[in-house]
């Protein structure tokens, strides 16, 4: 159904909400670290897998391990920029046709390319914190640390602040997810299939008209979707924008 105006769609909705998925990621040249290449790269290199090693129990038990393979495989991943999909995206929220984006990635990509009202249900890498006193701590001084990254006042073993597998979302943060959703009449699923955990925990929430799926790859939850595109969701929203302009500057 790809014949419906979706800028006009966007236009005419009162309340958008954008679920940001791992399509979006690897449009930006991230890897997939549980799923791709690289996870075999790991469980060669670690012995374990991506979801043994990056588990709160390993975490707890094997820190040395555990930052090792953090500093190398996901803060190392973070020095690939938010790609062109991101910055559309920052473009329809400057122009009013997005008003909230919700993700499970933990690179902050939205936050980083300018995006407001993000909902990062994971946390992000960008936020380190120690367990013992609440000093806060960047991604860089957690990259240039040797071994532990351990807090300079009472050197505790710094903790990411992100949801480990093992581990469940908080609970304000879901409840602040599901009213997003709730709200929304517009909802628009990016590089995402609808039975991901990102879509499955939050669609039963949504009861607008406009379902709007952009993914690559056909599945066969597809059809549960208003309107489907099959593409990269970079492209979608780059000329979405690109529409958007022409259409105000006639």
């Amino acid at each position: 159904m790809k014949d419906k105006n979706m800028l006009q769609i966007l236009e005419d909705s009162r309340y958008t909400v954008v679920l940001s998925g791992a399509g979006l990621m690897v449009e930006s040249g991230y890897p997939l670290l549980r799923d791709g290449r690289e996870s075999y790269e790991i469980e060669e290199k670690y012995g374990y897998s991506f979801e043994e090693i990056f588990s709160s129990a390993f975490y707890s038990a094997r820190k040395e391990v555990f930052f090792r393979f953090y500093k190398e495989f996901i803060l190392k991943a973070t020095e690939v920029p938010p790609g062109k999909g991101f910055h559309a995206l920052k473009s329809l929220q400057d122009y009013g046709l997005v008003d909230s984006i919700i993700t499970r990635r933990i690179a902050g990509l939205e936050d980083r390319a300018g995006c407001r009202n993000v909902l990062n249900m994971k946390g992000t890498v960008f936020e380190n914190v120690c367990p013992a006193c609440g000093r806060k701590y960047s991604a860089e001084y957690m990259k240039a640390a040797k071994g532990v990254p351990l807090c300079e006042k009472c050197m505790t073993a710094i903790r990411p602040q992100v949801c480990l597998f093992g581990e469940m979302i908080n609970n304000a943060v879901m409840t602040r997810a599901a009213e997003e959703v709730e709200k929304a009449d517009t909802l628009l699923v990016l590089g995402a299939n609808l039975t991901t955990p990102l879509c499955s925990q939050l669609l039963q929430y949504y009861s607008g008209p406009n379902l709007i799926l952009v993914t690559e790859h056909e599945h066969y939850s597809d059809q549960r979707a208003d309107i489907v595109i099959h593409g990269r969701s970079d492209e979608f929203l780059a000329g979405m924008v690109s529409e958007y302009e022409k259409q105000n500057n006639d």
